[in-house]
């Protein structure tokens, strides 16, 4: 098995094989239209060609691949529409998640939640967009993971991941690594405070200020 799987210890082989392609969808390895082929997939990371196919059918469940007779499976990837849904739920969801956080967080999530707060000032100060794509995504987990509830964590897991291209071109944009950077450390804070209304607050306003710096289709 290649490289890709070194030292990652997660799921079943068909669910490491889904995370890699929604992964290559999301960070934009694979464009809308692309067809993805079963065999060259299998190849590629030295598997089978029925851990690819689970993979391939969990990705159309999730409407990010459609399967045409003559064409096989072709990524849909996200339209403009599709990113603004995106926006709208996070907006509706992410908020309570950071709200729920705040009563519920644990000692040992709020000390990882705190290291990778440290971790952004020090990429931001780097300005390595790419820690910061993985960190940013990590912060939101730990928060979903706080929350307690299983259906926020469910849906906006994986939301949160399918804009991950979007966030990572925000992320280049003029002053908003630092701006991003203050906006987590504000939600860091208020969860770390215990103040479950000022930690919804401070997510709706990261949230809202993330949509409005989401670059044009």
């Amino acid at each position: 098995m290649n490289g890709y799987y070194e030292n990652k210890d997660y799921g079943s082989l068909s669910e490491k094989v889904y995370r890699f392609l929604r992964d290559g969808i999301a960070e934009g390895r694979y464009q809308t239209g692309d067809c993805l082929i079963e065999m060259k997939i299998a190849e590629e990371l030295g598997v089978s060609r029925t851990p690819v196919r689970e993979a391939l059918k969990q990705l159309e469940l999730e409407d990010l691949v459609s399967s045409h007779p003559n064409r096989g499976v072709v990524v849909k990837g996200l339209s403009s529409e599709d990113l603004q849904d995106v926006s709208t739920i996070r907006h509706l969801l992410e908020g309570q998640a950071a709200f729920w956080a705040a009563q519920r967080i644990n000692d040992s999530q709020l000390k990882e939640l705190r290291e990778v707060v440290e971790l952004m000032e020090f990429y931001t100060a780097k300005n390595d967009v790419a820690h910061l794509v993985a960190l940013d995504t990590r912060f939101h987990e730990l928060i979903y993971e706080a929350s307690g509830s299983r259906t926020i964590r469910h849906i906006l897991a994986s939301l949160h991941h399918n804009i991950r291209k979007a966030r990572q071109s925000s992320l280049t944009l003029p002053d908003r690594a630092p701006n991003s950077l203050a906006e987590h450390q504000n939600i860091f804070h208020a969860i770390e405070r215990r103040d479950a209304p000022a930690a919804k607050a401070e997510m709706d306003a990261h949230v809202a200020i993330a949509a409005g710096n989401r670059p044009s289709e």
